[in-house]
């Protein structure tokens, strides 16, 4: 299983030396992509040098249970179950750091929250499940950007669009694309029904300029006034900027910003992960029979997760995981969530390599 380890290891060696060539210092988008295969060979090859520390140790105790000296082959066979234990722990850590890497897991990413069906109480809902994303991401010392956003009389969100920025965001967010159901008696029930109402997110990675290029000529850009809440705040100039790919059709709207180049920028940005988002689903369609044993598809028409606030539970559809900390998980701890999605893609990846 793990023959080609030592390739690995020569490898890393490898890049080590090439990250002290000056011409490769000189050079700074080559230094940066051998500075991230050196980061990410790392910990395989620290994993790897336990393994073999420890299957050497095994090999040294398993020759002393034949030695004289009943001291030293009393100590072999105390010795030798721990061992194997760790053994079997670092083979399985290997395995885990041997699976295919998603190349997309160290971006940034562009979170869009719509509000479904249910009115007023699915743009409230998006309100919510906007500020658990947020608290989420202070928890991990990420960076929160609102980028667009539609607000409703009664304070929730038509949608909102922002960037999170931080260490490997899109790793641990990627599996929330879906749609979010809640099921809740609304402020404005009077007869304490139960309503179900529902909101569509989707977590786009944010794409570098090297991920994808668009031409100026493929673009229609049209400038608008901002739309506000009245008073002082409604812009008198054409900030609002409104970005439609003409091959794709795909179009962006920003307006959050007083600044038409900001807007301009934010737009174009958004705009390159929905493309970049759209080539990803079209790759995937042509691998159907792989995606049907992969956690989040990233469909956005599948429902994904309920949050039943009368019994303060939360259920996660396709890992049948339901936990009823539903207060703690909208304060932000959605740990326990995501943990368990990428440990059961985990087990689906090495299921299809027959590990």
């Amino acid at each position: 299983m793990f023959a080609n380890l030592e390739d690995v290891v020569d490898r890393f060696r490898e890049v080590e030396s090439l990250l002290s060539d000056p011409k490769i210092t000189s050079d700074q988008n080559r230094y940066r992509e051998l500075a991230k295969e050196h980061s990410d060979l790392t910990e395989v090859v620290a994993v790897f040098g336990q393994y073999k520390q420890v299957c050497t140790d095994i090999e040294g105790n398993r020759e002393l249970l034949q030695d004289s000296d009943p001291e030293m082959k009393e100590l072999a066979k105390t010795e030798l179950p721990e061992l194997e234990e760790q053994q079997g722990e670092l083979e399985e850590q290997l395995r885990l750091l041997l699976l295919p890497k998603d190349p997309n897991d160290d971006k940034n990413i562009i979170l869009e929250i719509r509000a479904g069906t249910g009115g007023d109480e699915a743009a409230l809902f998006s309100a919510d499940l906007f500020r658990m994303y947020s608290r989420y991401a202070d928890r991990n010392h990420w960076k929160v950007e609102i980028m667009s956003s539609s607000e409703t009389d009664g304070g929730g969100f038509k949608e909102i669009i922002a960037l999170i920025s931080g260490e490997r965001v899109y790793s641990r967010l990627k599996f929330e694309s879906g749609t979010h159901r809640v099921q809740r008696v609304p402020d404005t029930e009077t007869q304490g029904r139960i309503h179900t109402s529902a909101c569509t997110v989707a977590v786009l990675p944010e794409v570098e300029d090297v991920d994808i290029e668009i031409k100026s000529s493929d673009l229609r850009i049209d400038l608008y006034r901002a739309s506000g809440a009245g008073g002082q705040h409604v812009n008198k100039t054409e900030s609002a900027v409104r970005l439609t790919h003409i091959p794709t059709g795909v179009v962006v709207s920003c307006q959050d910003g007083k600044s038409q180049h900001k807007n301009k920028a934010q737009a174009l940005k958004v705009l390159k992960s929905r493309i970049y988002d759209q080539m990803l689903a079209d790759q995937q369609a042509e691998m159907a029979a792989d995606r049907k044993n992969q956690v989040g598809s990233g469909d956005r028409s599948e429902r994904i997760r309920t949050y039943n606030y009368p019994q303060g539970r939360c259920t996660d559809h396709r890992i049948g995981l339901t936990l009823y900390k539903l207060d703690a998980i909208m304060q932000g701890d959605v740990d326990e969530i995501i943990d368990a999605l990428i440990t059961d893609q985990q087990a689906a990846q090495m299921s299809q390599q027959g590990g």
